[in-house]
């Protein structure tokens, strides 16, 4: 269950964002989180509500954006939508891809007080 360590990592960038910029209480937290990232997004909104009771961010809302998986395929030179790591290029069925996106997760935004 790794994804008590990411919410425990999100809230690090909370605080530590808090000690820079100067606020008290973050509001809303936005998360984009891609497809082929391997973060099982129902278990970190349990972990996040979790490690978020009686800090800076206690009782914020978690929202997430899903960023779909994105390849770059050497067969066809498309840059394609996939689901799943072992996804076929949907154009020509070729197996040569490059990850391009959709593998990573990120605070994108927040709203604070």
């Amino acid at each position: 269950m790794h994804e008590m360590s990411l919410a425990e990592g999100v809230l690090q960038i909370l605080e530590e964002n808090a000690v820079k910029q100067g606020y008290q209480r973050v509001k809303t937290v936005v998360l984009e989180i891609g497809r082929l990232s391997q973060v099982e997004v129902d278990s970190l909104r349990f972990c996040f509500d979790v490690v978020i009771k009686g800090g800076i961010a206690d009782g914020a809302a978690l929202e997430i954006i899903e960023v779909p998986g994105q390849a770059w395929c050497m067969q066809c030179s498309e840059t394609v939508t996939i689901d799943t790591l072992y996804d076929p290029c949907p154009h020509c069925g070729g197996y040569q891809r490059t990850l391009t996106g959709g593998d990573a997760m990120r605070v994108k935004e927040l709203e604070v007080e």
